[in-house]
């Protein structure tokens, strides 16, 4: 008689985890909440006033800080602003890449001493004598041939592009001291009268002032004023030494909520045209941290 052989019997036991009906649930819950709340904001929308509904439009339709200051000063000065935010005001990047740029900008905050100096030879490059930037302020000095007719208080034609390209740079202003100062110098004027010089530089300094102030959007600024009359003097070529209006923007030692303002950096290097420009800045970054270690 054959021996019988054992029967072996499979079962495949299937295993739910999360019950009859598995976790496709939470999905299709996830998406009735997302809808829901869509609901809701369109709801709310409907209800807001005509402003309200524009500042949410502009809001969705603007650009980013992080987006403006990549396409006005570039990859490698927003780089820098970047790495100098997240080094200082870590907050401030978050608060960047989320804020519409619907505001003035305030450029003694603007982190980079770089960028600064970018947008001054930018934007008064051909009609200022010079720039200088230091960690809390800003100088900027207009010839009075580029503003005035000669020996007078009579603007020139270019006079209104010039004081609005001025207004980039103290219109956003906040917790500052801006010194706007009028030089004449006396032998430039009709008959070397020190009055008549007197005169002209009080009357240009009046003409600058009332266009500074008018365009100011905080009232945390505040305008100060000189008008001084100079020697005569001459330049090589022998003609009159020139007059100038100079405007020095200065952060105050203290905002208006207390806290200490912070200072105007800058990244030391020079770029290598080999590179590209992230590895540039990577080179630039490097290189400083160096004379860094070697002062500890």
């Amino acid at each position: 008689m054959a021996e019988k052989k054992a029967t072996i019997v499979i079962k495949k036991i299937n295993v739910v985890a999360a019950g009859g009906h598995g976790g496709s649930w939470k999905v299709a819950f996830a998406d009735f909440m997302t809808a829901m709340m869509a609901f809701f904001l369109l709801m709310w929308l409907l209800n807001q006033t005509p402003e309200i509904k524009k500042n949410v439009s502009d809001y969705f339709s603007s650009p980013s800080v992080i987006e403006y200051n990549f396409s006005n000063y570039g990859v490698e000065l927003t780089l820098e602003k970047l790495f100098l935010d997240l080094v200082n005001e870590p907050l401030k990047v978050l608060q960047d890449f989320m804020q519409p740029v619907d505001y003035t900008p305030n450029f003694l905050q603007m982190g980079s001493k770089n960028i600064v100096m970018s947008a001054l030879s930018e934007d008064l490059g051909e009609y200022a004598a010079g720039f200088e930037v230091s960690g809390d302020t800003i100088e900027i000095k207009l010839p009075e041939s580029k503003l005035f007719e000669d020996g007078s208080s009579k603007t020139r034609s270019q006079f209104p592009t010039i004081m609005d390209k001025l207004s980039k740079f103290t219109a956003g202003l906040e917790d500052a001291d801006v010194m706007v100062d009028s030089r004449v110098y006396v032998n430039s004027v009709k008959g070397q009268s020190s009055s008549v010089a007197q005169n002209v530089a009080d009357k240009r300094l009046d003409l600058v002032l009332a266009q500074v102030n008018s365009k100011l959007e905080h009232q945390s600024v505040d305008l100060h004023q000189r008008a001084e009359v100079a020697s005569a003097a001459r330049r090589a070529d022998g003609r009159p030494e020139e007059g100038y209006i100079k405007i020095t923007i200065k952060q105050k030692e203290l905002r208006s909520d207390g806290s200490k303002p912070r200072k105007l950096g800058q990244i030391l290097g020079h770029d290598d045209e080999s590179m590209s420009v992230y590895n540039n800045f990577v080179n630039k970054m490097t290189n400083k941290k160096k004379p860094e270690a070697e002062t500890k």
